[in-house]
């Protein structure tokens, strides 16, 4: 029987002491910020054109790009002091930087939550058209429809590859 492997702590992150890493660090960031804006844009487009198997291919990229993006903001936490009174106007182009990232990461967000409750509508929907086409339909003594019983509700199958 194999043992779960812990998750390793992170390495300790060591901040920048310099102008030129600074600018460096700067820079990677943006970098990283624009890149993964271009993929969640694309995303976006390809949910929006209805195109879910599409999208669903830039995950993996999605997911490196993140990791990457983590792990640079972490290290401008870190460097956060030193940044601030060494470079102050880079510091702050950074932070204008990131309030539009986060503005275009809402709009991504807001469209695939769209996408999710538009197709849970229609999965629902479905589902309530079929189980009303396998409902008997019977009445009670009373003259109104009878409540159907748990044997009658049928469930249905989703089959998630596209």
């Amino acid at each position: 029987m194999t043992q779960m492997q812990r998750p390793q702590a992170p390495a300790p992150v060591q901040p920048i002491d310099s102008p030129a890493d600074a600018r460096k660090l700067a820079n990677g960031l943006t970098e990283v910020m624009n890149t993964l804006l271009a993929v969640i844009e694309r995303e976006t487009e390809l949910v929006r054109a209805g195109k879910i198997p599409d999208a669903l291919r830039l995950e993996g990229q999605k997911n490196e790009l993140t990791k990457n993006y983590i792990t640079a903001i972490t290290l401008v936490k870190a460097s956060q002091p030193y940044m601030s009174k060494a470079t102050p106007d880079l510091l702050g182009a950074l932070h204008r930087h990131h309030e539009v990232f986060r503005a275009m990461l809402q709009v991504n967000l807001t469209v695939l939550a769209t996408a999710h409750a538009v197709s849970e509508g229609i999965v629902r929907g479905v589902n309530a058209e079929i189980q009303r086409r396998n409902i008997p339909q019977t009445y009670t003594a009373a003259g109104r429809r009878a409540a159907p019983g748990p044997r009658n509700l049928t469930p249905i199958a989703v089959s998630r590859s596209l």
